[in-house]
């Protein structure tokens, strides 16, 4: 075997790896009816957004000048911002249960709380993953979604949904 790992690699998996036993760094963001449900969960995902986005636009998006049509249109950005992180957050709760887990999307939590905690915008940073992936966040929460494997005795009856001709209309 000729490949070894450098000293990063080495710090990572030994000489900084800790055993943590605190994880509720969430909890004080959540409205009550979903702390029991998030603490019980073994995953919970924060859907974020980019709310600049746009800045990469010109490596991902190259065969048009699509910067520009967001730099000095902010409510373009959010909402667009805002409306594909829900796109990418249902299809990660579709891979979830294609790969058997349950979900449990969630609005009830303090948004401001939760971006402060884990995308910090011009404060001191508190481990390396800021400081790598956000040094100086513009990633904005949208929703969170706890993931694992549900207790199905304890789901309440489905509420009722609208009909089709309530909810659509074909044009």
């Amino acid at each position: 075997m000729s490949a070894v790992l450098n000293d990063e690699g080495l710090d990572l998996l030994f000489r900084r790896a800790r055993t943590h036993s605190a994880w509720q760094r969430l909890l004080p963001a959540l409205s009550k009816g979903n702390v029991e449900k998030t603490i019980s969960a073994p995953v919970t995902a924060v859907i974020g957004y980019d709310a600049r986005f746009y800045e990469h636009l010109p490596k991902l998006f190259p065969q048009t000048d699509a910067r520009s049509w967001f730099l000095n249109t902010p409510e373009l950005a959010e909402e667009t911002a805002r409306r594909n992180s829900s796109l990418q957050g249902a299809y990660l709760m579709l891979a979830a249960r294609a790969l058997g887990l349950d979900c449990g999307p969630m609005s009830g939590f303090d948004r401001a709380k939760v971006d402060h905690e884990f995308f910090p915008r011009g404060q001191p940073v508190q481990d390396d993953f800021h400081q790598e992936y956000f040094p100086d966040s513009h990633i904005k929460t949208n929703f969170l979604c706890n993931l694992g494997y549900g207790d199905a005795a304890k789901l309440h009856p489905r509420n009722p949904r609208l009909d089709f001709n309530e909810a659509c209309k074909l044009l």
